[in-house]
């Protein structure tokens, strides 16, 4: 009895030291085959690397590309993972491989693999796993024919910071250094209110428009920033119309339209920047066009620009066009003489350095085309005061802007006008600037004013400020009265004509 139940006994713990050997095996191998162990396993290791993986993107790149993401089984150190789409799997090799390839190592060692298993939108929802090896960005695809194809995503975006690289947008484009004067404040007010409540306002589309240099661009890009700064949930996407349409291009010889529409479609705020180079491309328009309703019907923010207004723009549909006009379409102008002089005050504090208000005051009146071009006058001129080692003065900046400048050496400007007619009354600048009321003092400054109007191409709010800080209207009276003047006095006449021949010398 005894030695039976011995031998039964020796018996059972063979066997239990087997069966707990074959568990451990399969424990080992990933493959343990209680269902919900088995679940358990392939989840906590991509919850693990999640936990890596979180801690180096944005909130907004995480929720995007990764939480959509399904975790299958691991088995034999590979871990399987279900993604949307083929478009998902190619951004996230792209973009996160090297991500993955590090968070893959610190869970299942340097043999461990990740496959994907992505769903098939076409024809059938069978899923198609496809192996990939983390360490490159080139990657194996199946093409629609069935064929594997080598192939990189076209929709790559690099050289853009971690924080903005999915929104394309340049970080330094924001309100705070976008400068309102007269010339922009509707665009600019309109603009705040889509950053504050983008797809509620009646701003749906947002056209803006304007010529070159004007500031286009830092407005959308301020409005990108703005909502992905305040509003955490919302993807922003910045493109220009051109590099919208080499995506396309690219999607339609790959065989990848419906991938290239549906990544679109998860904008809820969209800027297509310069939409006037979409003129003349029909396919571009049409795949703008369905995106453009999906998007306008699902409440999502549109926000376009163009160098001129929407009517104006040749070899667009017109069904564009008439979409165009849904929203609000407001310009962007030149940027009159007391924005130039914020503008570069602006500039100037945000580099550190100093220059003395009589030389931002004649950048101002020099440079009146466009912001870009005013702002690359400031840059030369720091650039030739740093190279030359000498302080910034009023020669220095005209020597800088004779030679960026057409002709602004030989042109009649309001300092040259003011110093000719002072001498020829003999009356200082001083006094012309000043609020005296002397009679002879009067009619120099209106003479200088007139002249001003006649040669320049200063407004007359601008003329108004190089004469001691004075109004339009008192410009306007100056020309009118000098007009008067020189058809009731002949003496007076003499002496103008004789001011316009040496003025007109001075263009030779």
């Amino acid at each position: 009895m005894s030695a039976s139940y011995e031998k039964v006994k020796s018996n059972r713990i063979f066997f239990l030291i087997i069966f707990f050997s074959f568990l451990i095996f399969l424990y080992l191998k990933g493959c343990i085959f209680y269902p919900y162990h088995f679940r358990l396993m392939h989840e906590k290791v991509w919850n693990n690397c999640l936990g890596t993986i979180i801690d180096k993107i944005s909130e907004q790149s995480y929720k995007t590309w990764f939480e959509p993401i399904i975790p299958l089984k691991l088995q034999d150190k590979v871990l399987t993972i279900q993604v949307p789409s083929q478009f998902f799997y190619e951004w996230l090799e792209e973009h996160y491989v090297h991500l993955l390839r590090k968070a893959i190592d610190q869970e299942l060692g340097t043999g461990g693999r990740l496959e994907y298993s992505i769903i098939v939108d076409q024809g059938n929802r069978d899923n198609h796993p496809v192996t990939i090896n983390l360490p490159t960005n080139k990657h194996t695809a199946y093409g629609h024919d069935g064929i594997l194809t080598e192939y990189i995503s076209p929709f790559a975006i690099r050289g853009i910071a971690e924080s903005h690289q999915y929104s394309n947008l340049n970080p330094q484009y924001v309100f705070e250094s976008y400068i309102e004067g007269d010339c922009n404040r509707l665009a600019r007010s309109a603009g705040m209110a889509v950053a504050q409540k983008p797809g509620i306002t009646s701003f749906n589309p947002l056209m803006i428009y304007g010529g070159v240099g004007l500031g286009k661009t830092h407005l959308v890009q301020a409005i990108g920033n703005y909502i992905k700064q305040n509003l955490d949930n919302k993807f922003v996407l910045y493109v220009a119309s051109e590099k919208f349409t080499t995506q396309f291009i690219e999607a339609l010889r790959n065989n990848n339209v419906q991938n290239f529409t549906n990544f679109y479609l998860q904008v809820d705020a969209l800027i297509l920047d310069d939409v006037q180079f979409l003129a003349g491309k029909e396919k571009t328009q049409e795949i703008y066009f369905h995106i453009f309703n999906h998007l306008h019907q699902s409440g999502k923010q549109i926000i376009m620009t163009s160098d001129c207004p929407p009517k104006d723009i040749k070899g667009l549909e017109e069904r564009l066009l008439s979409r165009f006009k849904w929203g609000l379409t407001t310009d962007l102008q030149q940027p009159d003489f007391e924005t130039r002089m914020a503008i570069i005050q602006r500039k100037i504090q945000a580099d550190g350095i100093s220059i003395p208000d009589n030389v931002v005051e004649y950048l101002a009146y020099s440079v009146d085309t466009n912001i870009r071009e005013l702002e690359g006058v400031l840059i030369s001129l720091i650039a030739h005061s740093s190279l030359n080692k000498r302080e910034i003065d009023l020669e220095l900046a005209k020597q800088t802007l004779k030679n960026i400048v057409q002709d602004i050496e030989n042109e009649v400007g309001i300092d040259f006008i003011q110093k000719t007619v002072s001498e020829s009354f003999n009356v200082s600048l001083d006094d012309m600037k000043d609020k005296t009321r002397k009679k002879e003092i009067v009619i120099a400054r209106q003479v200088a004013m007139y002249f001003s109007k006649e040669y320049t191409n200063h407004s007359l709010k601008s003329i108004g400020y190089h004469f001691g800080g004075r109004d339009h209207s008192t410009v306007i009276h100056a020309v009118q009265t000098v007009n008067d003047m020189m058809e009731t006095n002949s003496q007076f006449c003499s002496s103008v004509e004789s001011l316009k021949k040496k003025l007109k010398m001075r263009t030779f």
